[in-house]
């Protein structure tokens, strides 16, 4: 091989090795199947510019649109328990849940974690968007809980604020599924007559381990995720309502 000379060598070794060795057994050992669609995302940016403004005279935490994505998904999944699940592997069997422990998967300096929001099912938007923020921030100076780093049903990673408009999420095993969020980005669409207009659209990108749950009901549990994307601004309705 004709490399260059002279290359900065880094150990392969902690975090980012335990990150490979997880991404690698996760391709390895699952029938892995990405789906992808777009949600139209007006709503969400109507309801994030409005708690913006209002946080303060509300006493919000910061809301951003990856916590509107995340209560989304937490509302949705219960719905679906063949994707909201775990496959165990010893045992040979499927785990389904109501429940949702919702992993959101976090960029830290050590490289990526994800943090675990037990029963999210059950959290008001304001409640999840304050325990995201400061998971985020305890993943990133190392002093988040280690029992905050298992135990999830489903995760959520977001590489939209980074523009990507499209990926491949691979599962974090032994979970059966993963959210992909992507940018949002204008696209062609009608208007209620008919004619031709541009709006903008969140791109979302499901991988699901094809032994645990097929095409058709990811398909479907996407469905009502975009659903409750485009409804964003009358189920957070109350939030704003003080």
């Amino acid at each position: 091989m004709n490399l260059p000379p002279d290359p900065r060598h880094v150990p392969y070794k902690g975090i980012r090795k335990l990150i490979g060795s997880r991404m690698h057994a996760s391709m390895s050992s699952q029938a892995q199947l990405t789906l992808n669609t777009s949600a139209d995302a007006v709503g969400l940016l109507r309801v994030r510019k409005r708690a913006k403004e209002q946080a303060a005279m509300l006493g919000l935490p910061n809301i951003t649109l990856n916590d509107l994505v995340c209560w989304t998904v937490a509302q949705t999944l219960p719905r679906f328990p063949d994707v909201n699940a775990v496959f165990e592997d010893e045992a040979q069997r499927i785990a389904q849940f109501t429940r949702v422990n919702l992993g959101v998967a976090v960029d830290t300096p050590r490289g990526l974690t994800v943090a675990t929001v037990r029963d999210a099912q059950d959290m008001a938007l304001a409640d999840l968007a304050g325990t995201l923020a400061r998971y985020v921030e305890e993943c990133r100076s190392g002093s988040i809980d280690m029992d905050l780093l298992s135990g999830g049903t489903f995760t959520v990673t977001n590489l939209g604020s980074l523009g990507i408009e499209t990926f491949t999420p691979i599962v974090n095993i032994p979970q059966a599924a993963i959210l992909g969020v992507c940018a949002i980005r204008d696209a062609a669409s009608t208007d209620e007559e008919g004619g031709a207009t541009v709006r903008p659209r969140i791109g979302l990108s499901l991988t699901i381990d094809h032994r645990v749950v097929d095409g058709a009901p990811g398909s479907r549990f996407l469905q009502e995720l975009v659903k409750g994307l485009e409804r964003i601004e009358e189920t957070t309705r109350p939030v704003f309502a003080k």
